[in-house]
C-alpha cells in the first residue's frame, strides 16, 4: 500500500503556482529583498502585485507570480500575521540578509537546503511524490504525468485536470535537467534552473527520457544532511529514536529525497555523533540499526548544523590560499 502525506485522506495536492517557469537564478535573493523592505508593514504582498512589480523586478506579470512561489516554497518568504502580510524565514536571513552566507547561491548547500524544501516537504505534489513514491529509476515524461493522473484518480483529488498535471511536470523536469545547448541558445538558457547543478535527474536516451541519479552525492555536507533528517523526523514521530530503514527508504526521508543508497546513509549516519557532539548517535545494539537523540527536534537548531557547512568551505578556502 502506498505510503506518506500524500496519501493521507486530508491532503491538499498542488499542481501548480509557478505559471510554468521553473525558479531561475536571482529570483530568491530579489523575493527575499522586496519582502524585507515591507516587512515591518502589512503589505508585504504588494511587493509582488502593485503595478511597479514588473518594473521592479524585470520580468514579466507571471513571472513576478512565479518567483513569490518559488521564494515561498522554497523557504525563504512566508505568510505574516495580516491577510495581505509576507515575512522573511529564519533560512531567508541566514542566505540572503544583509550578513548573508550565500546571496547569490554560490554555495552547493544552498541549492540542498532548496531542494530539500521543495521535494522534502508534501506541499508541492509532483516534487514529493516523483522523489518520494515514484517507483522507478528510469522514466519518460508521459509515464510521469500518466502516474500522477492515477494518484490523483485514485485519491479522488478535485480539480486536477490532466494538462494541469502535464505542466506541472514539465516544470518540474525544467527545474532539475539542464536543457541540451544549442548553436542559438546562450550557457544561460541551458542552465534554466539552479537546481540543475545538483544532478537528481539526468536525461537520457531518448528525447524524453530521464534519470534519477542515485549514490553519494559528495557537495551535501553534513549539516544540511542533519537539518533535513531533523526536519522528517519531526514530521515522522516523536519517539527518541528512529530506525535506519526510516532514514533510508520513508516517503519524505533524507535517504529517499537526497537519492542517497544505504551505504551512503549509514556513513553520514555514522558521522553524526562527532558532527553533534554526542546530541545525535547511531546505534546498532542488538542488531538494530538506529539514531538515537539526546536534544529536542528544533528546526532553528537543525539550520544552525546547516550554516555550519557554509563555514567549513570557508575554512576549506582559507587553507587552500
Amino acid at each position: 500500500m502506498p505510503r506518506g502525506p500524500i496519501y493521507n485522506d486530508n491532503y491538499r495536492p498542488q499542481f501548480s503556482g509557478h505559471e510554468t517557469f521553473p525558479l531561475r537564478y536571482g529570483w530568491l535573493k530579489k523575493a527575499y529583498d522586496a519582502v524585507y523592505e515591507r516587512e515591518d508593514g502589512p503589505g508585504g504582498k504588494l511587493a509582488f502585485t502593485r503595478d511597479d512589480s514588473i518594473a521592479r523586478f524585470g520580468v514579466g506579470k507571471n513571472m513576478v507570480s512565479s518567483m513569490r512561489h518559488w521564494a515561498t516554497a522554497s523557504g525563504i518568504i512566508e505568510d505574516g500575521e495580516g491577510a495581505n502580510a509576507l515575512v522573511t524565514t529564519s533560512l531567508g536571513r541566514q542566505l540572503f540578509g544583509k550578513s548573508g552566507l550565500d546571496r547569490y547561491i554560490e554555495h552547493p548547500a544552498t541549492l540542498w537546503l532548496i531542494h530539500w524544501n521543495l521535494a522534502g516537504r508534501p506541499e508541492k505534489t509532483t516534487w514529493y511524490w516523483s522523489f518520494n513514491n515514484f517507483p522507478g529509476v528510469t522514466f519518460e515524461r508521459e509515464q510521469l504525468v500518466r502516474a500522477l493522473e492515477k494518484v490523483a484518480k485514485d485519491r479522488e483529488w478535485p480539480r486536477v485536470s490532466a494538462t494541469t498535471i502535464r505542466r506541472d511536470v514539465e516544470c518540474f523536469l525544467r527545474t532539475y535537467v539542464a536543457k541540451t545547448a544549442s548553436g542559438a541558445a546562450s550557457p544561460e538558457d541551458s542552465l534554466e534552473s539552479p537546481l540543475a547543478e545538483l544532478g537528481l535527474i539526468k536525461a537520457v536516451g531518448r528525447r524524453d527520457g530521464f534519470r534519477f541519479v542515485r549514490g553519494p552525492k559528495s557537495s551535501l555536507g553534513n549539516g544540511v544532511f542533519l537539518y533535513a533528517l531533523i526536519d522528517f523526523w519531526k514530521n515522522y514521530s516523536s519517539a527518541q529514536t528512529l530506525s535506519f530503514e526510516a532514514v533510508a527508504h520513508e516517503p519524505g526521508s533524507p535517504g529517499r529525497v537526497f537519492l542517497l543508497d544505504e551505504n551512503d546513509v549509514a556513513d553520514r549516519l555514522l558521522a553524526l555523533e562527532d558532527f553533534t557532539k554526542g546530541s545525535f548517535r547511531w546505534s546498532e545494539t542488538a542488531g538494530l540499526k538506529q539514531v538515537i537523540r539526546d536534544v529536542a527536534l528544533d528546526m532553528e537548531a537543525a539550520l544552525i548544523y546547516a550554516m555550519c557547512d557554509y563555514k567549513q568551505k570557508t575554512i576549506e578556502s582559507s587553507e587552500a590560499a
